[in-house]
């Protein structure tokens, strides 16, 4: 059988997902996969490998290669390896990324580019799919056309083997160029005529007709989560093959191993810090409201930086994991001890326990510590669900949602609804799946990220961070709150104080709550070693957290702007106009920016400064990148390409400086 090797780069498990389906679809393609995180460098030698490379690499940060990368590419950039190293290796790489950061698929576009630098050659063309425009749109069809990209490559080779002098048009009909993904389709499905029929009854491609199923009754109706209209309900579906079931599940009423939210995160150490105050910072009229915590970690070795961020360890919603036990029919076992074992009779190809599911612990502790309940389902889930859904008109519509023709309504009412498996077990009530296919297809609850808020050197033992309350309405138009923030907002209702001046002196004092945190990967979002660098500060809403300890760190002084460390304060109002203001202010930051380009020219162009961002990316991240270019434009009079250059220049002497999230 015809090997390669198949390495992900994952940070939150898309990408191993990912490379996982192609793991599985390569032996019907007559292929073997040798399947390792690109971290597990003692399983595989790139400098000695000899069968072609398949690579997935997602994208985490501003544009960094996620945290199982990291080594392999501080090994790969090492100046001292020759240029041709990798003379011998042909790859294909699908890189993973969301095109509401500026730096789009960095993660594999670093390693793409570095791995042509060492003389390695693509037998494919490298895809990069945008998981803000759907990462199916882009994964599905590369996947499709891999098998004949992967087969032209060893015929290549065998032809080379057989024949080593061919030059004329028979060597041409076997030359390797990078095979382009969207004409492969084709030439893919004539490929799988050649091969024997054995395994193809698993991924067999279902032809299900509409014509039979009428979903309702009412023809004029608008579609959604729960039904949809023509042309798509009366559409003949391509529906994918189910996913192998591997988790065999036993609930013992024998007491659980003690139970820790230590054990659910990663090797990172974990500090149980104490809430030694929260404040309110926004009025109780505000669209959002905004608060400020502080934690106590001066009986910690946890240390920080301005411009470090940190994890909170955070659980699901106790409502949320009842509802939810409630639908499964297991609230009187949820005390119960889970016992997971790999299926003896599962045809998942190198079955193995989910990592993230501690052994021995109670079934409400895994749901409410070790699994993101609120992820919405893959498409895979999705057709997991449709073999346990009785009713015949909710059958057909989960078919419709994750297969090909109902990709832009699993676009609309999935994934961006961020629809969860609670709201679809709500939606679709005939569906009643076992517990084993929630554990086998719900990811691990991830840690949330916070920007540090304040400087050691100005609150010595404390570390303060600043959040909005997310609220949003779910798809059943129930009031959510950010996992993690409407968790916090909970926590610290006790301790909560209503305002910067509230006293202490009430003669009260609420037990402090606790919360467990873990440090960050040390990033680039520093200050320069040298004061008198001048920096430019870009950020709206919380994202000026950062910055309050840029700050602090600067100077120990209480009024920034009254003793020169801060030259220029600009305040944007997106939402409130400020009252007596004799000239209105600008309504968003790159407003401001744009209105002192001049100044902002010379911070970065004339005096070696530095600029930072910190905010979100689905708008101001981009908003900004756009401002800057129009300023280098117009203050050195170069057209936009030239700019743009000007500022990845930046960024690449740590000069432009961003942390964004979504």
């Amino acid at each position: 059988m015809r090997r390669f090797l198949l390495l992900y780069a994952t940070q939150r498990g898309q990408a191993k997902a990912i490379a996982e389906v192609i793991y599985e679809k390569a032996v019907e393609h007559g292929f073997a996969a040798d399947l390792h995180c690109i971290s597990e460098s003692d399983k595989y030698d790139l400098k000695t490998e000899t069968a072609p490379l398949v690579m997935v690499v997602s994208t985490t940060g501003t544009g960094d290669p996620p945290d199982t990368a990291r080594e392999f590419v501080k090994g790969i950039q090492d100046k001292t390896l020759p240029v041709d190293v990798f003379a011998h290796l042909w790859y294909g790489l699908l890189g993973l990324g969301d095109s509401e950061y500026t730096y789009f698929c960095n993660g594999g576009r670093i390693i793409d580019k570095r791995l042509q630098e060492l003389g390695a050659q693509r037998f494919y063309d490298t895809g990069h799919a945008d998981d803000c425009m759907g990462l199916e749109q882009v994964v599905e069809p590369w996947i499709d056309g891999l098998w004949a990209a992967l087969t032209k490559h060893f015929m290549s080779s065998r032809g080379k083997e057989m024949n080593g002098a061919l030059k004329t048009a028979s060597h041409a009909s076997l030359t390797r160029e990078p095979v382009q993904p969207g004409l492969l389709h084709i030439e893919s499905q004539v490929e799988l005529l050649r091969l024997d029929d054995s395994g193809r009854k698993d991924s067999e491609v279902w032809e299900q007709n509409a014509v039979n199923r009428v979903q309702s009754s009412a023809p004029s109706a608008e579609p959604s989560l729960a039904r949809s209209i023509a042309p798509l309900s009366q559409a003949s579906l391509n529906i994918p093959a189910p996913p192998p079931e591997y988790l065999q599940v036993h609930l013992q009423e024998t007491r659980s191993q003690e139970e820790n939210q230590a054990s659910v995160t990663s090797a990172d150490p974990v500090f149980q810090v104490p809430i030694s105050k929260a404040v309110q910072l926004t009025t109780n009229d505000a669209v959002k409201t905004t608060l400020l915590v502080e934690l106590d970690i001066s009986k910690t070795d946890f240390s920080y930086q301005p411009g470090d961020a940190f994890n909170v360890i955070c659980p699901n919603s106790e409502s949320e994991v009842q509802n939810l036990l409630q639908r499964l029919h297991l609230v009187d076992r949820g005390k119960h001890c889970v016992v997971l074992e790999v299926r003896a009779d599962t045809k998942k190809k190198g079955a193995a326990l989910p990592q993230h599911i501690p052994e021995r612990c109670s079934l409400q502790f895994i749901l409410t510590w070790c699994l993101e309940i609120r992820a919405v389902p893959k498409k895979a889930f999705v057709r997991a669900l449709v073999d346990y859904t009785g009713d015949g008109a909710e059958k057909r519509r989960l078919q419709e949602l994750c297969s090909r023709q109902g990709a832009a309504d699993y676009n609309r009412f999935v994934r961006d609804a961020c629809a969860s498996v609670s709201d679809l077990l709500c939606t679709f009530p005939s569906c009643q799946p076992p517990l084993s296919l929630l554990l086998e297809h719900l990811p691990k609850l991830q840690p949330r990220p916070y920007s540090c808020a304040s400087s050691a050197l100005f609150h010595p033992g404390k570390l303060h961070f600043v959040f909005n309350i997310v609220e949003f309405l779910s798809t059943a138009e129930v009031l959510r709150r950010g996992v993690c923030t409407g968790w916090l907002a909970t926590l610290v209702a006790s301790v909560l104080q209503p305002n910067m001046h509230a006293s202490h002196a009430d003669g009260r004092k609420a037990l402090a709550p606790e919360i467990s945190i873990s440090p960050r990967t040390t990033n680039s979002f520093h200050l320069p070693n040298d004061p008198t660098v001048p920096i430019v500060m870009v950020g709206p809403g919380t994202g000026i957290a950062p910055f309050i300890g840029f700050l602090q760190h600067r100077e120990e002084l209480r009024h920034f702007h009254k003793h020169g460390i801060l030259t220029h304060l600009k305040v944007s109002f997106s939402r409130d106009a400020p009252v007596g203001e004799e000239e209105a202010p600008a309504k968003y930051v790159q407003d401001s920016i744009e209105h002192h380009s001049t100044q902002v020219a010379r911070v970065l162009l004339h005096e070696n400064g530095c600029i930072y961002m910190c905010g979100d990316a689905k708008n101001m991240a981009k908003d900004v990148n756009d401002a800057l270019v129009r300023i280098i434009s117009k203050e050195v009079g170069v057209d936009r390409l030239e700019a743009m250059k000007t500022l990845a220049t930046l960024k690449e002497e740590k000069r432009y400086l961003q942390d964004i999230w979504s």
